[in-house]
């Protein structure tokens, strides 16, 4: 079990990441809300991961601190909920937000991640309630919109393919690659990096 990871970011190119540790290169998967607070690329991180052994692969999942990777886990949990949508989710809002949609029964902001439809996000109310009821705002840090975002290197986030990026994460955490291109556009402003594009975007489709 590789539970974490203490190294050297490499790449960043979301919704994944590449650090070395040790002369080795792992490559993680992150939920959008904890991309947004990882340092710049060259910078050392700590991650706490999550390892998913299948068949035809073998997956890591990083989180910024172990409340985030907890919340995944009891994800996993649930019925239906495999790592692919539990990154989706929790790429779509924040674990304190996931955490508040649960305890106030608000289905309808989940009905609104990808991959989440009316009967998933009742079934997802009704089975974490009971798992997550102790769960208080003490244990997270709280969500800003305004995070300040680290500027990544221009060798790993070229500004022409910024959009481009973006479109791509947004489809590989499951979004219709229509939507995906029709959202960015919407939101894209000369300048802005992928990781922008991305923020902004989840954040208009919620």
């Amino acid at each position: 079990m590789i539970g974490r990871l203490n190294g050297i970011l490499v790449e960043k190119q979301p919704p994944e990441i590449l650090i070395e540790v040790s002369g080795v290169g792992y490559e993680v998967n992150m939920p959008m809300t904890c991309f947004y607070d990882l340092p710049a690329v060259g910078e050392s991180a700590i991650i706490y991961t999550h390892f998913v052994v299948r068949e035809d692969a073998q997956l890591l999942f990083g989180f910024n601190n172990k409340v985030e990777r907890a919340l995944f886990r009891e994800l996993l949990k649930a019925n239906g909920v495999g790592p692919k949508l539990g990154l989706a989710i929790l790429s779509g809002m924040s674990a304190q937000q996931f955490v508040s949609c649960v305890n106030n029964e608000d289905a309808t902001s989940l009905v609104k991640l990808p991959g989440v439809g009316k009967k998933t996000a009742e079934r997802l109310v009704l089975e974490m309630k009971d798992r997550l009821k102790d769960w208080g705002n003490d244990l997270f840090t709280p969500f800003s919109d305004n995070a300040v975002i680290e500027p990544v290197a221009s060798d790993t986030l070229v500004a022409n393919n910024a959009s481009d990026d973006a479109v791509s994460a947004l489809v590989s955490l499951g979004y219709k690659l229509a939507q995906a291109q029709k959202t960015v556009k919407a939101v894209c402003k000369p300048g802005m990096s992928t990781e922008n594009l991305i923020k902004e975007s989840l954040k208009s489709m919620l």
